[in-house]
């Protein structure tokens, strides 16, 4: 391929609101352009990679007996409505707009088809002897995302790669289960990312057991915390981390103290001369299927809950909602206030009622073990010091619950090894989930077993986001002058600089090497452009091809031309026909290092 004859439209200024260096670098080497805001048009460069990548995708997936299809985006609403995901997914579900009754009101553009695939296995897995299956599709994915951002990172359309198996007992979908985590080991190698499997929460999805794939990058929006001593690793919203060791400190008395509109924790400890992690913060919770407001379908029904933690530590609401086996959302001021007798900011369990009759009572675990805390008074513009577990406030009964529901931070231990954990920002890239029969019980896609007896069909689902394996490896591999694309997935292998194509011997010897690399099957793109050197060199770097040949006057002189890989420093000089062997066994030990 000539470079005078494809399309390239690189550029040395950085885009305006692009942060992250790949969005920055995928603009700039003129991999994709912005349409709308979380909509992007991959240009050729970029498409030549993406195609790589759901190339090895798609070679994995039926290499670990996974059978193609293809579902549409166009749903109707119905199939949401009985999951009862329409709510789970809110505003991410993006509606067509139409009047009521046409067709178009009654249509969602699929954020994700657990819905229409449990819609084709009930229609046509009626029997044990059909099973185990395993389906998977690469289409694209439409989500309600209010602020899309970092490039293809966070988009409102984005191409995915799901999978769904479908089994007659929960061994045999964990067999599948492991298969396809192995086959997520491999593509991911293959594609050139430094991942890390982490423990994972399922999310709106469901499931009872599932882990994510991870990038580390500053750029990322999720959090995953680690041990250096034993490996262990987990996103934050899942993570666990060893209980906090008893307080054995003398209990001290029970203490009103006047703290006049001190009502945020930065506050209060420092009005007191206390640290957070001496304070008790008491966040009142609602079941938010019930609603809060005066005209919500059963406003005033749901028992608050109660909810203590530390005062250095925050919720984690996917523990909180697992412990309280139900969905819960923060009460308003009327609920507050009518609970605890103060405005907000001044609860404390201590001064509730102590029979649990209005609220139930959840306790974080380092919580329980704390001595002389300091927490809301119930009364507005006081707080109260040495406030003790169990005899000031319950840690037993049938209203109380003491479990972790706290997000683990760095510093914590380890609750394998009790090694010191680690958190860093990353990129999740893929995700795989044991669903159960979550979907197959609220769809009644049941099969009939050895017995004769009709049961659910047990699911398992496995997600892999295209369009950011290639942002995660441009994120994990570049450096100031652009991207170092992995040789698997980079959209031609071998760049050809020809220096000075005005000279016949430079163009000749490039166009003769160029021709050498194609027929031996290496994508090979020839810079032609009549371009100063120096401009080339840039453009090289950026682009991000991993190895480059060039061809000057200068060294021609004495029979040479220049080759270097793009991540390395040194540069090698041969005769024509040596570079040709040369880029072709650098490529060859390229793709049989990922591809191992």
């Amino acid at each position: 391929m000539r470079w005078s004859e494809f399309f390239i439209p690189t550029t040395k200024e950085v885009p305006k609101d692009a942060v992250v260096p790949s969005h920055v670098l995928m603009l700039r080497a003129g991999l994709i352009r912005q349409l709308a805001a979380g909509i992007y048009s991959y240009l050729p460069l970029g498409y030549r990679a993406l195609r790589k990548v759901e190339a090895i995708v798609r070679d994995e997936m039926n290499r670990a007996g996974a059978i193609e299809l293809h579902m549409p985006v166009l749903q109707p609403v119905e199939l949401w409505e009985e999951t009862g995901r329409t709510e789970a997914m809110g505003d991410v579900l993006l509606r067509l707009a139409g009047p009521k009754g046409d067709w178009r009101s009654q249509t969602v553009l699929g954020p994700t088809h657990e819905e229409p695939i449990t819609e084709i296995a009930r229609a046509y897995l009626r029997s044990y002897k059909q099973l185990p299956v395993c389906l998977y599709q690469i289409q694209v994915k439409f989500r309600g995302e209010a602020r899309p951002k970092s490039g293809v990172l966070r988009t409102r359309e984005f191409l995915m790669k799901d999978a769904y198996s479908f089994h007659d007992s929960l061994e045999c979908l964990g067999e599948e289960y492991k298969k396809m985590y192995a086959a997520y080991c491999r593509l991911f190698a293959r594609c050139g990312l430094p991942y890390v499997v982490v423990e994972a929460e399922s999310g709106p999805i469901g499931g009872d057991a599932s882990h994510e794939f991870m990038v580390q990058t500053d750029a990322g929006e999720d959090t995953l915390v680690r041990c250096g001593s034993c490996g262990y690793a987990a996103n934050t919203e899942r993570a666990e981390a060893r209980p906090v060791p008893q307080d054995e400190a003398e209990m001290q008395s029970l203490k009103d103290v006047h703290t006049p509109d001190q009502r945020t924790i930065d506050e209060v400890t420092a009005f007191l001369g206390l640290t957070p992690e001496r304070m008790i913060k008491t966040l009142v919770y609602v079941d938010g299927s019930n609603g809060q407001g005066d005209d919500a379908p059963g406003a005033g029904d749901a028992v608050p809950v109660v909810v203590l933690v530390r005062g250095d530590h925050e919720v984690n609401e996917n523990k909180l909602n697992r412990v309280a086996g139900a969905s819960l959302e923060l009460a308003d001021e009327a609920t507050i206030e009518k609970l605890t007798g103060a405005k907000v900011g001044f609860a404390g369990p201590h001064a509730l009622d102590k029979s649990g009759a209005g609220y139930r009572l959840i306790v974080d675990q380092a919580v329980a073990g704390m001595r002389n805390g300091a927490t809301g008074a119930c009364k507005t513009d006081y707080h109260a010091t040495g406030v003790n577990p169990v005899r000031d406030f319950a840690l037993t009964g049938d209203h109380v619950i003491v479990d972790d529901v706290r997000l683990v931070a760095a510093g914590d231990a380890c609750a394998k090894c009790g090694g010191a954990l680690e958190s860093e920002k990353c990129i999740e890239v893929g995700h795989v989930f044991q669903l159960g029969t979550k979907y197959s019980d609220a769809m009644k896609a049941n099969y009939l077993d050895k017995n004769g007896r009709a049961q659910p069909l047990i699911m398992g689902c496995y997600g892999i986001g295209l369009n950011r394996i290639m942002a995660a490896a441009i994120e994990s591999s570049h450096d100031d002058g652009g991207i170092i694309w992995p040789m698997t997935i980079a959209p031609f292998h071998v760049l050809i600089l020809a220096l000075d194509p005005r000279k016949e011997d430079v163009v000749a010897t490039a166009s003769k090497i160029h021709d050498e690399l194609e027929t031996a099957g290496i994508d090979v793109l020839l810079d032609d452009r009549n371009e100063r050197a120096g401009f080339k060199f840039k453009d090289a770097d950026l682009i991000g091809i991993p190895v480059r040949i060039t061809v000057g006057s200068r060294a021609l002189v004495d029979g040479m031309v220049e080759i270097k890989e793009r991540r390395a420093e040194n540069v090698e000089k041969l005769a024509p026909k040596a570079a040709v062997q040369r880029a072709r066994d650098l490529v060859a030990a390229a793709l049989k290092k990922l591809e191992q």
